[in-house]
């Protein structure tokens, strides 16, 4: 049996489950985690299906999550998606469940789980909800709010479409997705809108950012400026992709200091490979977009040198 059919199966065995996502989420991680919950919602209407999960920081327009006492896990089959690694895992309690399944498009360095479907070739695991929708699609029903979430979690990751990962098989799943009743545009629009504090960090990042002769970049946010602008971590997710759009930049991180005083690293590349890079600082990721963490400015001076070292090999 494939693993999708083998997924559905065991779906189809549990009366209770519960779906779970990465911390600090992005359109992706609720797209993908909701989307199955409701293509789930539409499909097994007498099942007991949730969503679990810190808070969604900023993504309220796509959805907000349940409260799921303790005990509903004890029967409970859990799923988490967009999730490579189990400690960024949201809501401890992914534990507490019966059986575990992991449905994720990153490299699988962390093969946690009972069951495993992971993708590396999708562009976003709103992509991969929508495949197994597609091969289980005798049993499996799709609703108007499960595509809007999909898609949002498409362009998300893709970054409207623009970023390699995004395929023609990409581009047909959106179309597709787009022929459900939900507003395209404005969905587009709440995706893209940043409040003014945000647009300010922009500037700030324009201004600031250091470039070397290889296109080797970086960005420092100390935490005194994020509180000068009134602006938390997970705001700056919008500013991550600014340096791309320079000629001269070829890969880069931004640095985000946190108010504990170490460090979120943010890792974007044109081609170099990065996230071998970022597995040696407590991170990981796709090839050409990764997450780690510094300690300390010292680990920042480190994590520069080696992204520079890795433009500099990419021209050679």
């Amino acid at each position: 049996m494939d693993v999708l059919k083998e997924i559905l199966v065991t779906i189809k065995a549990y009366e209770t489950i519960i779906i779970h996502r990465h911390q600090r989420p992005d359109p992706d991680a609720i797209g993908s985690q909701v989307g199955l919950a409701e293509i789930l919602r539409k499909s097994y209407p007498e099942k007991q299906i949730y969503q679990a999960g810190g808070p969604v920081e900023g993504l309220e327009f796509l959805a907000t999550m349940d409260e799921v006492s303790d005990d509903l896990y004890k029967e409970a089959l859990v799923i988490v998606t967009d999730t490579a690694n189990s400690p960024r895992i949201s809501d401890e309690r992914y534990k507490m469940g019966k059986q575990l399944i992991k449905i994720d498009h990153h490299p699988n360095d962390d093969p946690y789980g009972d069951l495993i479907w992971v993708n590396t070739e999708a562009s976003s695991c709103s992509e991969i909800i929508v495949d197994f929708y597609h091969h289980n699609q005798a049993e499996l029903q799709m609703s108007d709010e499960a595509a809007r979430l999909l898609y949002a979690g498409i362009v998300g990751d893709t970054g409207r479409f623009l970023y390699p990962a995004t395929t023609p098989h990409t581009l047909e799943v959106a179309a597709e997705l787009m022929t459900y009743d939900f507003k395209t545009a404005d969905l587009n629009r709440e995706l893209e809108q940043i409040p003014m504090s945000v647009a300010k960090l922009a500037g700030y990042v324009y201004q600031n950012i250091e470039v070397d002769n290889n296109g080797a970049a970086k960005v420092i946010l100390p935490q005194t400026l994020l509180d000068e602008y009134g602006i938390v971590d997970s705001e700056t997710a919008a500013i991550v992709s600014l340096p791309g759009v320079i000629d001269e930049v070829l890969a880069w991180a931004i640095f985000v200091q946190q108010p504990e005083g170490y460090y979120r690293v943010r890792l974007r590349s044109k081609g170099p490979v990065i996230n071998e890079l970022a597995k040696k600082h407590h991170g990981g990721g796709h090839p050409l977009a990764s997450g780690a963490n510094a300690k300390n400015k010292a680990e920042v001076d480190v994590i520069y040198s080696e992204i520079q070292e890795l433009c500099e090999r990419f021209i050679k």
